[in-house]
């Protein structure tokens, strides 16, 4: 596996300043509003199901994630004949100095290629929104040596953070866990949910079939009857955030043109297998 940190110069360096900084310090470490608002905008961009990268998992000090090259791609713009490359499996650790210090990379992976394209991340100047230009130069660069055109999405991660909305959302949600001990608040908000105007709903499933939209509705189901038998997945705020993006893979051309499916394991929002067609 081959390890970058933007601070160190490159090669072994790195791999020595990546191993110095994982285990239980990075468990342990504060998540910033920023961070917050990072992530979440990197996880409404490349969700799982998106066609070239895709957030595994995202946490304050650990990014999961991966890099489809897809078929057309051709390491190091080989035009020689054969399977398409598998997807390049990638890791980030957060110190909880961030962004003062930057993100630490790995790939899994001896490939050369892969690891000077993490050692380049030393040009990327630092700033608050350091994660998200780290990314666009991942991604950026991965594209250049699979010989594949640049993903139009990845000028997104130069959008400015809605701080003030997401501001609000944290300070929101920090008082829903100060003032709301029982499960029973957490069940309100479902029965809210069903009690929603019909133009709302209908506003919130347009451009979704009819099969998907009878998937969304037995989730919700299914979602309700866990909070009645006291067996809860997750929190009400990842469970809407989840819901939201399964909605709009649902909608995307991606998706209806069928070039990857998306199943959800036994019915849970949280276990998804997205598979590639095209």
């Amino acid at each position: 596996m081959q390890r970058a940190g933007a601070e160190e110069a490159a090669g072994s360096q790195a791999a020595a300043g990546g191993a110095g900084r994982s285990g239980a310090g990075l468990a342990a470490a504060p998540a910033g509003r920023l961070l917050k608002r990072e992530l979440r905008l990197l996880e409404s961009i490349f969700h799982r199901g998106h066609e070239r990268f895709r957030i595994g998992s995202a946490c304050p000090d650990e990014i999961s994630c991966e890099f489809v090259p897809g078929a057309g791609a051709r390491a190091g713009g080989s035009a020689s004949r054969g399977p398409p490359p598998g997807p390049v499996r990638i890791h980030c650790n957060i110190t909880e100095s961030y962004p003062a210090v930057p993100p630490i990379w790995s790939v899994e992976s001896d490939d050369p290629n892969l690891a000077a394209i993490l050692e380049r991340l030393v040009e990327v100047r630092k700033g608050n929104t350091l994660l998200l230009q780290h990314l666009k130069r991942i991604i950026s660069d991965l594209c250049k040596l699979y010989n594949l055109p640049q993903h139009p999405d990845v000028e997104m991660l130069d959008q400015p953070l809605p701080a003030e909305q997401s501001t609000q959302e944290e300070v929101s949600s920090e008082e829903e866990d100060e003032e709301m001990p029982e499960d029973t608040e957490d069940l309100d908000h479902y029965e809210m949910k069903e009690e929603e105007p019909a133009d709302g709903r209908k506003t919130e499933d347009e451009g979704i079939g009819k099969e998907n939209l009878a998937i969304l509705e037995k989730i919700k189901k299914n979602q309700r009857q866990d909070y009645l038998n006291g067996a809860v997945s997750g929190s009400v705020q990842a469970t809407d955030r989840l819901m939201k993006e399964l909605r709009d893979i649902y909608r995307s051309p991606s998706f209806k043109g069928g070039y990857y499916a998306v199943e959800l394991v036994n019915d849970s929002l949280y276990d998804w297998n997205v598979k590639l067609l095209k």
